[in-house]
């Protein structure tokens, strides 16, 4: 039985100086799903989750529910869509707790109180990124992973129905970037349609439902990762060559040399 996309780009191109970042992509994302969007750098992964997210105008269609999200208010895209970009980056000194709770603005007005349904969302939120340890001290002194799931928490309060990660696991250590992938197939599991920018082709083996492969702004491959990510197509793609080894816990992935 079929599942109906939560969110779907229908021919999604984006123009930057008469080029073509990405050109014609179509992905559709599901309910109770992990797409891993993998490429090389310069392929239009960014651009294409910007336009899938509604910050960046595009030609084509983005359909959330079957319906425009280009008709939609920006406030109700902001309930419907939770967009976690690069970086982690934090400026000020805030507390934890009032950073999630940053994710519930677009459920209220500046000059709302926050409600009790507010404060549980915060509630499940954190306890679902395991950041409730820190949640009284000042986001400027937590490591990088330790943002990293302060800055999912923040997505998670907002309690959407999509979410899409740009390079959550970047810059973070190996333990750190297995909990943010484990994170956010936990988040999957629980209904939402979840997609994530991931370079380390491994993990996408992994931990990824779909793999949707981007070369050049075009979608090179879509399919489970065994069938997108097989060595002929990375070849081509990423101009390495790999091994695949099979353990216990699924495929690895393993680089051997630059073609």
């Amino acid at each position: 039985m079929s599942v109906t996309p939560r969110l779907e780009g229908q021919s999604v191109t984006v123009m930057r100086s008469r080029r073509n970042i990405v050109d014609d992509a179509s992905i559709a994302l599901t309910p109770g799903e992990l797409t891993i969007l993998a490429g090389p750098n310069g392929a239009g992964k960014t651009t294409l989750a910007r336009a899938l997210a509604g910050l960046i105008d595009c030609k084509g269609a983005v359909m959330f529910d079957g319906k425009p999200l280009a008709a939609m208010s920006l406030r109700e895209r902001a309930r419907a869509l939770a967009y976690l970009p690069q970086g982690h980056e934090f400026h000020w000194p805030m507390r934890v707790d009032a950073i999630v709770a940053l994710g519930r603005e677009p459920h209220s007005d500046p000059f709302s109180r926050r409600t009790d349904a507010d404060r549980a969302a915060v509630t499940r939120a954190m306890a679902a990124a395991s950041v409730e340890p820190f949640a009284d001290r000042l986001i400027t002194t937590l490591s990088g992973g330790e943002r990293a799931r302060v800055a999912i928490a923040r997505a998670l309060a907002t309690e959407s129905s999509v979410l899409i990660a740009d390079e959550p696991t970047a810059a973070l250590d190996e333990r750190h970037r297995l909990i943010v992938m484990e994170l956010l197939q936990t988040i999957a599991r629980q209904g939402a349609a979840v997609i994530a920018i991931i370079h380390d082709l491994t993990l996408a083996m992994r931990y990824a439902d779909k793999v949707v492969l981007m070369n050049e702004g075009k979608v090179a491959a879509t399919g489970p990762p065994q069938q997108a990510l097989t060595p002929e197509r990375i070849a081509s793609v990423f101009g390495i060559s790999v091994n695949r080894i099979e353990t216990p816990d699924g495929s690895l992935l393993i680089p051997s040399r630059a073609l």
